[in-house]
């Protein structure tokens, strides 16, 4: 399969970009040092190529009735302008995919997925298609950046006539940044305050350019999928193929708060059953009381026996400290279970902590 590129890619290279194959394209993993870029997000300001995440627009008289039934959350609640965190679950109840569901009216709901699940996630909506609706992959149509950190109003705000003080939490608005028209989003990966922007691809280096005049006195910076990484780590938001997976369900990822059982939608049987006999394991954050850095994929060990691997695992530059995810039995997922991890041959105690790991002072 041919690797893709972003419209950004060539700012990319010229702003000294490391570039890495992950999804399908050539994406940016750093740029100078991906310690400095998370520090920057969480204190100042970073910017993010997020172009290669795919947007799935279902249109016609139909559309809030058919996107009810394939998202687990409900999106009656939403007001129009309101943006959600959902998933498409499989008729077992685990995930398809986790997805943020934009609500501009009842007949136009657009749909940001994951870039490795678009394809499928699109065929698997064409095969749920319910009434008179258009279910269209728009994900060429969009380039989609992200600003975040606390300074992220202050810059994005010189560009945009929209007031961004009135726009809340997962809340969006349709606006000029710049002279381009733009989906402006209060939403991101971090942690952070932050804005997504989804605009055309012809007038996305024009954007990134001008968000980092913009914010040169706030010491903007660009970031990679490094920084993001860590970033949402610290939050404890999973990463859909290591956290949460076709084998894996909202009340065991610790996800049950998107879960609206009481409305239909594919996936609620088997929910429903296994709420009743309650899940057998549990995603939990730990902290590594040795010295050492975790990985994905290394074992977690209780008295000597295996009892699970961890799905995300890193250093946490805001916390000094390694941290991670592990999914372990329901009876060991408490808080202060000590246990161990196979460093590379190596036994390293660790800990079951509370989540999320950082948590912002304001």
């Amino acid at each position: 399969m041919k690797i893709q590129k972003t419209p950004l890619h060539s700012i990319h290279c010229k702003q000294g970009g490391r570039m890495v194959e992950f999804a399908g394209w050539e994406m940016p993993v750093q740029y100078q040092s991906a310690l400095e870029e998370h520090l920057a997000v969480r204190t100042k300001v970073g910017v993010f190529d997020v172009s290669h995440m795919g947007q799935i627009e279902i249109t016609g008289r139909d559309a809030l009735s058919m996107a009810q039934l394939v998202t687990c959350n409900d999106i009656s609640n939403l007001s129009n302008g309101q943006a959600q965190y959902s998933a498409f679950l499989s008729d077992q109840g685990t995930f398809m995919d986790d997805v943020v569901v934009y609500r501009f009216d009842p007949e136009h709901i657009l749909i940001c997925v994951n870039a490795a699940t678009r394809e499928k996630d699109f065929k698997w909506l064409s095969d749920h298609r319910r009434g008179q609706v258009e279910i269209r992959d728009s994900s060429q149509e969009f380039a989609q950046l992200a600003i975040q950190g606390p300074a992220s109003e202050k810059v994005l705000q010189k560009l945009t006539e929209v007031d961004l003080s009135n726009l809340r939490f997962y809340r969006f608005e349709k606006g000029k940044v710049g002279d381009a028209t733009t989906i402006i989003s209060r939403t991101g990966y971090t942690g952070e305050d932050g804005f997504e922007l989804y605009l055309a691809p012809d007038k996305a280096e024009k954007c990134w350019e001008d968000l980092f005049r913009a914010g040169k006195e706030a010491g903007i910076t660009p970031a990679g999928l490094a920084a993001r990484n860590t970033l949402r780590l610290e939050m404890r938001y999973p990463l859909y193929g290591n956290d949460i997976d076709e084998s894996r369900t909202p009340f065991e990822a610790g996800l049950g708060w998107i879960v609206k059982l009481e409305k239909e939608f594919v996936g609620r049987e088997a929910l429903l059953r296994q709420k009743e006999s309650g899940p057998k394991v549990k995603l939990m954050g730990f902290e590594l009381i040795d010295r050492g850095i975790v990985r994905d994929g290394f074992r977690a060990l209780i008295d000597g026996t295996e009892v699970g691997t961890v799905t995300s695992g890193g250093y946490s530059p805001s916390l000094k400290k390694s941290i991670g995810l592990v999914y372990l039995p329901l009876e060991k997922a408490i808080i202060d279970q000590p246990f161990e991890i196979d460093v590379r041959g190596r036994y390293c105690r660790a800990v079951v902590v509370e989540t999320p790991f950082y948590e912002r002072s304001n």
